[in-house]
Formats: C-alpha cells, structure tokens, sequence
C-alpha cells in the first residue's frame, strides 16, 4: 500500500539568529506594501509597536510605517507611506528600533521571508517576498509582492493530501487532484463573497496558488522550474479546496494536446495568504504515487469525507473510483 501524504504547515523550533533576521527572499492577509522592490529591505520596530519598512520601488525610496493589527484582530494594518506625517505617532528619522532576534522559529513559507524580528512583547514582524500575480497554465514570471505580517505563533495550517481525480485518459491512468483544508487556530479559514471569477469580496476570502515543478507546459533542459497551473479559494463551511491537475479550455496544446500542468517529477507547492494579518504560507509535497491504485484512492475519499462531509457536495471532488 502506498504512503500517504499528508502535509501540514507547523512551526518549527526557534533559531537563534542575529536580528534582524535576514533569510533568503522567496508567499494576502499579509499586508501588501507594494511590488518589485529593488535592493534589500530594512525593518525596525518601535516600543510602541510601530513598524518601519524601508526600500526602494518603482524607482524610488519608499519608508512605510505600520501599526495597529496583530494575527487577527484589529482588522487590517494601518499604513502611512509619508515616513511620519500620518497617525502613527513616529517618524522615520527618530524611531528606536526596539525589535531583537527573530524567534518565531521556521515554518511552510518562511523561506520567503526577506526580513524578520520580534518585538519586546513577544510577537512578530515579517517582510515576505513571491510571486502572486502570475499568469494561469504555464507563467512563470510577475511583479513581487512585498507584504508585512505581524503575528504571535502559530501560523496559519494548511492541510493538504494528494490523490487521484476520477478522470484520465484511460481507466488505469488518472489525472492528479490535491484536496485539503485552511486553518488557523482549529478556525476555517474560508470565502464568504467572491466574484465568479474567483476573487475574494471580504477579509476572510483566500485563494490558494499551485505551482508545478517541471511541468509538462515545458521547462528548459537542466533546470528547477515552477510554473503556475492555477488559483482557487478556500471554501465554507471548512476551509476546504481541491484541483484535478487535468487539461482545461484555456491552457496551452502542443502538438495537439492540451497541457495539464502535470509535474514531469511529480513535485507541486501551494501558496496562500495567510489570515489576518498573518504570514503568508507555503507547503511543497509531492503528487500522488504512481500507477493508479484504485483501493488507495478509496482510502483517500474516505479521508477527504472525514475533513468535509460529502466531498462532491463541497468540493466538486472525485466520487468512488472506477475499478
């Protein structure tokens, strides 16, 4: 019987690192400051809990103070991007940074972090950096969010299995499909108001993005490429999502097949938002286990029943599959 794949987002043991943390830059609750930054980013703290950004975008040096949310209360982060004539009570010439070694520990997604530090009371400061905005079926290229978080540990959990959908192109090959649920804190995570297209009309609505890893859309010779396949939301009433990694109207064909986004190394990872004013997430796992086992993929559905309820009423996901 084939292992099964269960990937959650959890944090890890603290680092000892000199503050501010810097990681490498990799994933939106998480607030967005802005795009393409050129060069490093700063961070600073205040006592008084007053956060200062510096960088330089769109050709120019931005220093942006934030304040006022943490996790997820007090709704949003306020922002003043004059460096000190708005309500924040500090300016960016005269504010002590307060912030000491990052100790929120590693968890899925810190590797996009740029910047990072906690605060005396205990809580977090980050600056992450991806790649959100790419074209579905293939992109590979966008603008870089950059967006601050600040939080108290946990992050948010995000849940995710691999399988089989019930659709291939013959009754022992199936197309991949992913299933799994958005969590913080044992609370869905999950949209109330979207437009048709996708597109999350209030605060708790998250779209979760799946890159594949040398997928079948192409990729140059020798070389780890992710390339987007698509975007979905986390739904109500649990948080839940599911994609079959198949062929769809709008990707791209080669020679006269519609490519799936189906990884040629069977690796994928999901990004996503993270709630409130918390972290960005991201969990890299593999796709389902290779040939199609029709009693594994039973025991997935039952799996997915557990986390849903009816799968296909939720989720739009495989029924039993055909043997």
């Amino acid at each position: 019987m084939a292992r099964l794949l269960r990937i959650r987002t959890v944090a890890l043991a603290a680092l000892a690192l000199a503050a501010p943390l810097a990681l490498p830059a990799g994933g939106s609750a998480s607030t967005l400051l802005t795009r393409n930054p050129q060069g490093p980013i700063t961070l600073k703290v205040s006592k008084g809990g007053v956060a200062l950004v510096t960088l330089r975008a769109e050709g120019r040096q931005h220093r942006i103070l934030a304040w006022g949310a943490v996790d997820m209360s007090q709704g949003r982060l306020d922002l003043d991007y004059s460096g000190g004539t708005g309500r924040s009570g500090e300016d960016w010439r005269t504010l002590v940074d307060a912030c000491g070694p990052y100790r929120g520990g590693r968890f899925p997604g810190s590797e996009m972090i740029a910047v990072a530090c906690t605060a005396p009371d205990g809580s977090h400061w980050a600056v992450q950096t991806w790649r959100r905005s790419v074209r579905n079926y293939g992109g590979e290229t966008g603008s870089v969010d950059v967006r601050l978080s600040h939080w108290t540990n946990p992050v948010a959990d995000l849940e995710v299995y691999s399988d089989w959908s019930r659709y291939g192109p013959s009754k022992t090959q199936k197309w991949p499909h992913l299933f799994g649920v958005y969590s913080w804190r044992g609370n869905p995570i999950a949209v109330g108001l979207a437009t048709p297209e996708g597109v999350p009309l209030d605060d708790k609505g998250r779209n979760v993005y799946l890159d594949s890893l040398n997928p079948d859309y192409g990729f140059p010779a020798g070389t780890r490429t992710w390339r987007r396949v698509n975007a979905f939301l986390a739904n109500r009433p649990h948080g839940q999502f599911c994609f079959e990694i198949g062929p769809k109207r709008d990707a791209p064909t080669e020679m006269g097949r519609t490519q799936a986004g189906i990884s040629t190394v069977n690796r994928y990872r999901l990004t996503t938002p993270g709630p409130g004013v918390t972290p960005d997430v991201r969990v890299v796992f593999d796709g389902p286990p290779s040939p199609y086992d029709p009693y594994w993929q039973l025991e997935m559905n039952e799996i997915q029943r557990q986390l849903v309820g009816d799968p296909d009423a939720n989720c739009g996901t495989p029924r039993l599959p055909t043997f």
